[in-house]
């Protein structure tokens, strides 16, 4: 008879991803689970993937996949055929999926396929806008894991209204989990891209949903008022927006200032030191919270409809009229009620308990 296979593959791709890893290994080797972590590639240039791993203390990939980017059907495919056959080989015991990428998408469903149970890390996140692609990895991923972590009690509910009742916990934030954790070794606002402007003197700004990015309307609007912002927006560019701004034609201008990808213990810094952080990201919506500063979220919806219900998240769209009242209320109106919704930072370790007891077979629904 085979031996039990007792080690689990975390996979992860995108920067976001790190972070979630980052705490959840931690937790996972504090338990004594034996892990293998597997990068795809999806971001492979250094100021989106290897910054982050020496910063947040992640041993390098036992695995990098080195996929690279591409058009969707062609990137997932690379990636489910990789996957697929890394966990053959392997064999692992779970497989620990985070977010909504295309990674997660294809470790879900290379594993789904060879009858390996899928941990699902923010399981039931909904924008109830099908044009995302991030949505549709959300809803797949969801439909064939076994244990749906999910990080709020909203995404509970997502997930009973779908039907899906077994198994689901809600475990908080893990990204709550690694604020609370790096807070502490962020570095000092004079050594960051932002030093020259001081606390508070400039607002911070992330682009890269495609929604914006691949409408060239969407975007000039955006990129137009926070050029005409009343104070300095800085604006880490993510690689492929930089490449849709120069197919559109566009160049920033006015308050903007580009500077590159910047790694997580400077944004930390960035985060907490700017004024207000106008963004289409999903986690920077939570980390401005979690760092007392007020977020303009440049889509018509978001996942974290508790960061808008505490009054410290407005939704503006690519509207410049909208976007520039929400910095002007929010200058005038800054929110003081703490947010609570996302846990007592101690997800990781929710996680790496119920991990270990499904790998013992003693895992139950909530």
């Amino acid at each position: 008879m085979a031996p039990r296979r007792k080690s689990v593959m975390s996979i992860v791709g995108a920067r976001p991803q790190f972070v979630k890893a980052a705490v959840v290994s931690r937790a996972l080797d504090t338990a004594g689970v034996r892990e293998v972590l597997v990068h795809t590639g999806q971001h492979y240039d250094h100021g989106m993937s290897k910054v982050f791993f020496d910063e947040l203390d992640i041993p390098e990939p036992d695995i990098n996949l080195g996929i690279g980017s591409g058009p969707h059907g062609r990137q997932t495919g690379l990636m489910l055929q990789a996957l697929e056959k890394v966990m053959m080989e392997t064999e692992p015991a779970l497989v620990i999926i985070y977010g909504d990428t295309n990674s997660t998408l294809a470790a879900a469903i290379a594993a789904a396929k060879l009858h390996i149970p899928v941990a699902h890390v923010e399981a039931g996140l909904r924008s109830f806008n099908m044009r995302m692609p991030e949505e549709i990895n959300r809803i797949l991923s969801d439909r064939v894991s076994s244990i749906l972590l999910c990080p709020t009690e909203t995404a509970v509910d997502n997930l009973n209204r779908e039907g899906i009742k077994e198994r689901v916990y809600n475990v908080g934030d893990v990204m709550y989990d690694a604020a609370l954790y790096y807070s502490g070794r962020a570095v000092a606002l004079d050594t960051t891209c932002a030093g020259q402007f001081g606390e508070k003197g400039f607002y911070l700004a992330t682009l890269h949903r495609a929604e914006n990015t691949d409408d060239a309307a969407r975007l000039e609007a955006i990129m137009s008022v926070l050029a005409s912002l009343d104070k300095p927006v800085l604006l880490p560019l993510h690689p492929r927006t930089r490449a849709r701004l120069a197919a559109s034609g566009i160049t920033p201008e006015g308050a903007v200032r580009v500077v590159e990808p910047v790694g997580y213990l400077e944004m930390v810094t960035l985060e907490r030191s700017a004024a207000a952080i106008l963004t289409d990201s999903g986690g920077m919506q939570k980390e401005a919270c979690f760092h007392g500063t007020p977020c303009v979220t440049l889509r018509d919806e978001t996942e974290w409809v508790e960061t808008v219900e505490a009054g410290w998240n407005i939704l503006a769209g690519a509207d410049a009229v909208t976007i520039s009242a929400a910095v002007m209320f929010f200058r005038k109106h800054p929110p003081q009620k703490r947010l609570e919704a996302f846990g007592d930072g101690k997800a990781g370790d929710r996680i790496a308990g119920l991990v270990k007891k499904s790998l013992t077979g003693k895992a139950r629904g909530a």
